[in-house]
C-alpha cells in the first residue's frame, strides 16, 4: 500500500492574537475649580479602568470562541489518519486507535479508510488485544479479499493466535486456530513472504500438541486409565511422528506395548 501522502502533513490554519490598547483613554475636559478637577480626574480613572475592563472581557470572550471553534472542529480524513500514523509510530496504539476508529466512523468510503481498518486490527494486535486484532484482519480479509497486503493480513490472523498459545498442559484450542491460520495463508499465498516464518510456526504448533498428548497420555497412564493412555500415545505416534524426538519415540512405543499388556490382563 502506497502510504506517502499521508506523511505530506496539512497546513492547519492558525489563528491572530487580539492585542489590547496600551493607553487609557482621555475625556476633553476643562473643570474650572480643585474639587471639579478631582471629580472629573476620579470620574476619568473610574471610566478609564471600566472601559478597560470591558475591553479585556471582550478580549477573553474572543479567545473562548476561538478556543471553541478549534475545539468543535472536525478533523478531516487525511488529518485523522496523520494523527493516527504518528500515534502508531510513536507506539501510543490507544491514541492511534482512537484517530483510526474516528476516521472509520466519519469518513467510511475515504480513501484512507482502508488504511484505518487494517491500523486498527494492528493496534490492537499491538496492544495484546487478540481476540480484537483477529475479528479486525479477519474484517479486512472479507472486505478487501484481492489486496495486496492479504498476506499479512493472514499471517497476522495466525500471529494473533501463536501470541495465545499455552503450556503443554492446558487447553490447546489456540494452537490448532494457529495451524489452521497458518495453512491458509500457505494454500491461498504460497510465494509470500511470509510463507516460511508460517511454515516454522506451524511445526512449532504441531511440536508443542505433541507435548500435550504425551502429557494427557502419562496422565492417564499414571491414573491407571490405560485404555485412554493407549488412545492418546498411539495418536501421538499416529499425527506427529515427524516432530517426536527420537528418545520421545521410544517411550511413546515402550508405554504403548505396556498398555497393551495391561489390558490384556485385565481381560483375562
Amino acid at each position: 500500500m502506497a502510504l506517502n501522502p499521508l506523511f505530506q502533513h496539512s497546513i492547519i490554519p492558525t489563528f491572530q492574537g487580539v492585542f489590547l490598547p496600551t493607553k487609557p483613554l482621555k475625556l476633553d475636559l476643562a473643570p474650572k475649580d480643585q474639587v471639579s478637577r478631582t471629580l472629573i480626574m476620579k470620574w476619568d480613572n473610574k471610566l478609564t479602568s471600566a472601559t478597560l475592563l470591558a475591553i479585556f472581557f471582550l478580549w477573553v470572550a474572543g479567545l473562548t470562541g476561538c478556543a471553541w471553534f478549534k475545539s468543535n472542529r472536525v478533523e478531516t480524513a487525511e488529518e485523522l489518519a496523520v494523527k493516527g500514523m504518528e500515534s502508531f509510530e510513536d507506539e501510543d496504539y490507544l491514541d492511534a486507535l482512537k484517530a483510526f476508529n474516528t476516521l472509520k466512523e466519519r469518513y467510511p468510503y475515504s480513501r484512507y479508510a482502508i488504511l484505518a481498518e487494517l491500523k486498527v486490527a494492528d493496534a490492537h494486535f499491538y496492544r495484546k488485544e487478540y481476540p480484537e486484532a483477529i475479528a479486525g484482519y479477519e474484517e479486512f480479509a472479507r472486505l478487501h479479499p484481492k489486496n495486496e497486503v492479504i498476506p499479512y493480513v493472514l499471517y497476522q490472523v495466525g500471529e494473533s493466535y501463536y501470541k495465545q498459545l499455552l503450556s503443554e498442559d492446558r487447553d490447546q484450542t489456540s494452537t490448532r486456530e494457529a495451524i489452521l491460520s497458518f495453512e491458509r495463508l500457505l494454500k491461498t499465498h504460497p510465494n509470500s513472504t511470509y510463507a516460511s516464518q508460517a511454515d516454522e510456526k506451524i511445526r512449532n504448533c504441531r511440536e508443542l500438541l505433541a507435548e500435550h498428548e504425551l502429557y494427557v497420555g502419562r496422565f492417564y497412564y499414571k491414573a491407571k486409565r490405560y485404555r485412554a493412555a493407549l488412545g492418546r500415545f498411539e495418536s501421538l505416534l499416529a499425527g506427529y511422528q515427524d516432530v517426536l524426538e527420537s528418545e520421545t519415540q521410544q517411550e511413546v512405543e515402550g508405554l504403548i506395548l505396556v498398555c497393551k499388556e495391561k489390558l490384556a490382563d485385565l481381560i483375562e
